[in-house]
């Protein structure tokens, strides 16, 4: 589901020699990294989740099936359906509110991109003001320049914005739909996450490439 990441912590984020803007877009790559394995973790605890929504649903769409092939008297029948709830009712309530909470710690994750997005505008700002020149020529590291910082924390935070997206429509239909096939299409886009390409991983490896977290 994810390429092979790191855990980044203060240790790796302190370099005597980085300092300024650099410094800080070092930083900022920390966290994008961290991110983006706190959002896979959650996508793949979300496939759990997903999954038990389906199979409960599926289930649940058996038993009338099962019940009225077998033989019971006119009132045991007409008792047991007035005070018998759904089956699997309450295990999809469950299940339902455990994958929203996922999509909103999703969410809150989301947020935090968008204020890493928001900080490298900065960063280049205040580089094209110290540099005079357009996206801060000078390179920070090894060959990018803010500009190009900036560029990368945009494209991350366009692909993860409409995996969002599509992950609040899935939240909302899943449990409802009453066609096993859509189902699976949901259970399908939640775990291949079509609105983030492998180029999104090849992306962030480039930025910690970049801003020296991963080392050729």
């Amino acid at each position: 589901l994810h390429v092979d990441l790191f855990t980044l912590t203060s240790s790796n984020r302190k370099c005597s020699a980085v300092t300024g803007s650099a410094r800080k877009v070092r930083d900022n790559a920390a966290d994008w990294h961290n991110l983006m394995l706190r959002w896979d973790r959650l996508t793949e605890e979300g496939v759990d989740v997903a999954t038990s929504i389906v199979n409960t649903k599926s289930e649940s769409l058996l038993v009338p099936e099962a019940s009225s092939s077998s033989f019971s008297s006119p009132s045991s029948s007409s008792s047991s359906s007035s005070t018998q709830p759904a089956p699997g009712a309450a295990e999809l309530q469950e299940r339902c509110l455990r994958l929203l909470d996922i999509v909103e710690k999703m969410t809150a994750i989301v947020a935090k991109m968008e204020r890493l997005a928001a900080s490298q505008e900065a960063l280049r700002e205040l580089e094209e003001f110290r540099s005079g020149s357009a996206g801060g020529a000078a390179p920070l590291f090894h060959s990018w320049s803010a500009k190009q910082f900036e560029d990368t924390s945009q494209l991350l935070l366009s692909a993860f914005t409409e995996e969002l997206k599509l992950k609040q429509v899935i939240v909302q239909e899943l449990a409802h739909t009453a066609s096993f096939d859509l189902s699976m299409v949901y259970l399908s886009c939640w775990l291949h996450q079509p609105n983030i390409p492998p180029q999104s991983r090849l992306t962030l490896e480039a930025l910690l490439l970049e801003t020296g977290h991963r080392t050729l």
